[in-house]
């Protein structure tokens, strides 16, 4: 069992690198999870296993393996080199939980189990790949014409959800915060949205507070959404949501319920390390004298005080109704 287990395993890390790799140019499209949630699938379909129990086995070691090939990867390979491992295990669990429930519709007969496990998770995969364009449908109607929108970090959902606003004839003025944390982010949101014919203002982050009079919206994707409606993004959305707090300006966190995370931080040192530690892109550019420290988290937690609403794939949300909505996806 065990040489079958490491087999799987490291037949998993290569279907996650196949499908990356699949893009010949830039970063995926599709998202950390939905990455995961194939190279999950793909494993499924190529299994040896006999038994049910020994097909969960695989599937959890599997995500096991994953998330340590995220974690050893940091800067060195594409689609992580700006992302943490939160998603990512969000969306292998929910995965496994969504496909594993159809073990009790056939007692006895492993084969239909796993042919039903299988449609099971083809659904499962496309819903995620669906959720990026049920976001935006419901978001767009949030961003009005002549507005001033400021978002913060490079989010593809946010990105879907205001060019669904541009297609229904919306202009409005985009503000992009420089987003230290992640190197050249800034400038290919700026490029993004000045391709699609919105104007485009870059700010630094230290200057967020100084341009929100002059905001409408705040708008921001997440790293994950955490039981108390809170959410881990990028660093500095936490300030963001305190200067929108003190200045009443709604601020709208726009993401897929595969992110939805069994986490409960009370503060920013409950985050898990790989979130809080530094984000070694930025750390390559900086040149300190020795023994001078820095530090330069990949990301912040913002709590659920601070968010107006949750654009997502289940409906547009308060912050206290996400504890209920993660129920019901891990029940």
């Amino acid at each position: 069992m065990t040489s079958l287990v490491n087999h799987e395993e490291a037949a998993v890390v290569r279907n996650f690198r196949d499908i990356c790799n699949e893009v010949p140019d830039g970063e995926p499209n599709d998202s950390l999870s939905v990455i995961a949630i194939k190279a999950l699938l793909r494993l499924l379909e190529h299994s040896t296993a006999s038994t049910m129990m020994g097909l969960q086995e695989e599937l959890e070691l599997a995500t096991t393996k994953l998330l340590d090939f995220f974690d050893s990867s940091d800067s060195q390979y594409t689609v992580a080199s700006s992302k943490t491992a939160l998603s990512l295990r969000s969306g292998c669990e929910l995965f496994v939980r969504h496909v594993t429930r159809t073990v009790d519709d056939f007692p006895g007969d492993f084969q239909a189990c796993k042919e039903a496990l299988l449609r099971r998770g083809g659904a499962f995969a496309q819903l995620t790949e669906r959720s990026r364009l049920t976001i935006s449908r419901l978001g767009h109607p949030f961003i009005r014409h002549g507005s001033v929108v400021l978002t913060h970090g490079r989010s593809r959902v946010v990105e879907a959800v205001l060019m669904a606003a541009v297609q229904q004839g919306k202009h409005f003025h985009v503000i992009v915060t420089e987003c230290s944390a992640i190197a050249n982010e800034a400038q290919d949101q700026a490029r993004f949205y000045s391709g699609a014919g919105l104007p485009v203002t870059v700010v630094t982050d230290a200057a967020v507070a100084t341009i929100m009079q002059r905001v409408d919206m705040v708008i921001v994707g997440a790293e994950a959404v955490v039981e108390s409606g809170g959410v881990v993004n990028r660093t500095g959305t936490y300030q963001i949501g305190i200067v929108c707090a003190a200045l009443k300006k709604p601020l709208y966190v726009a993401a897929e319920s595969y992110k939805f995370a069994r986490l409960y931080p009370l503060d920013q040192r409950d985050l898990p390390k790989t979130v809080t530690r530094n984000s070694s892109c930025v750390l390559e550019h900086l040149k300190l004298p020795d023994g001078v420290g820095a530090l330069v988290p990949k990301c912040d937690y913002t709590p659920a005080n601070y968010i107006t609403l949750l654009f997502t794939d289940l409906g547009v949300l308060t912050p206290a109704a996400v504890s209920d909505e993660l129920i019901k996806l891990y029940q």
